[in-house]
């Protein structure tokens, strides 16, 4: 990250040294660190504290910064991706790998999440309904959806992601089309180590993976989200106007052209990121003007012009100049 400070050093105290630093101290656990609710406890108290930093001159700084302990979280708490980076620096195993996995419903009764006899209980209900134990438990209120979305990261060996604590690389977003994030409830977050990483509520099927490694030209690996997330985040960074998805149509979701450059995380593009937001506001200031417009017409012809009566007909000239003249000037610059 190119910055006229260390930011490593001055927003997460990490001491001198490689820069950028492992994911470990990036951080701040120990080496080769194997409990991933450690990691990603870690992960959420820096990404709140670099927060601190988001606005103003250091605004893209610690953008990049918040992507930067995103990856490293997402790499760190996926065992298979953890294998691999830890096997890159030096770290030695056994034949089994670092860290059992545990069925959902084990972890959710051990973590007392729920109890045996409602484990029993959703069991039986997802069996009547034709669901999976992840949606039967939500369904039923015993676990927040995050809590089961974990539980099922933990089962699969995947890494768990909180959509709202990060930023997708608008440049991969654009080259995926809207048809298919919402057909297969995927969101496609950025580009690390020559790996594309897709949130999705479950693993991706093998003929998505395949169309996304086609478009992007790099591996595709899973991180898994909650349902809501997923569709929150689609409803967001594929509002209308926000994409530029004449990318992905060019390419048919077929190109072999480069995905952006290894690392890249650049933040999203301000003024297409908050269209929705702003469209939605200026509706409601357009509409709080014509209501004023009728109201104002009123109070200024009872106590101003005509002050006693009701209705004559300064009233119905004030209307008939004011109201309409007010409504067209809300049409045109807050509803259009």
């Amino acid at each position: 990250m190119s910055t006229d400070f260390d930011v490593y050093k001055d927003w997460l105290g990490i001491p001198e040294g490689p820069r950028p630093p492992d994911h470990y101290a990036l951080l701040r656990v120990v080496q080769f660190e194997d409990e991933t609710d450690r990691i990603r406890g870690n992960y959420k108290k820096l990404n709140a504290h670099v927060r601190k930093y988001a606005t103003g001159q250091y605004s893209i700084r610690s953008q990049e910064l918040l992507n930067e302990l995103a990856k490293a979280m997402l790499c760190l708490t996926d065992l298979e991706r953890k294998r691999e980076y830890d096997l890159g620096m030096g770290r030695e195993f056994g034949e089994e790998l670092p860290g059992g996995r545990k069925l959902m419903e084990t972890l959710l009764v051990e973590q007392k999440h729920i109890s045996l006899p409602q484990l029993k209980e959703a069991k039986e209900y997802a069996d009547k309904a034709g669901l999976d134990l992840r949606d039967a438990v939500v369904q039923l209120k015993m676990v927040e959806p995050a809590i089961a979305a974990q539980a099922l990261a933990a089962e699969r060996g995947l890494s768990y992601v909180d959509l709202a604590d990060m930023l997708p690389d608008d440049d991969v977003l654009d080259q995926v089309q809207k048809p298919i994030v919402k057909q297969h409830s995927i969101l496609p977050l950025f580009i690390d180590d020559d790996v594309l990483l897709v949130a999705s509520v479950d693993l991706i099927e093998p003929n998505v993976e395949e169309e996304l490694r086609l478009i992007f030209g790099t591996k595709v690996r899973t991180v898994l989200a909650a349902p809501q997330a997923i569709n929150q985040g689609i409803a967001k960074y594929y509002a209308p106007g926000v994409r530029n998805e004449a990318v992905a149509k060019a390419k048919g979701g077929k190109a072999s052209a480069k995905a952006p450059a290894k690392g890249s995380a650049k933040p999203a593009r301000p003024t297409r990121a908050s269209s929705a937001e702003e469209k939605k506001q200026n509706k409601s200031i357009g509409i709080i003007l014509i209501c004023w417009s009728i109201i104002g017409t009123y109070l200024l012809d009872n106590f101003v012009v005509t002050p006693g009566a009701f209705f004559d007909f300064y009233t119905f000239l004030m209307a008939l100049v004011i109201i309409p003249s007010v409504s067209l000037f809300a049409y045109f610059n807050y509803l259009k």
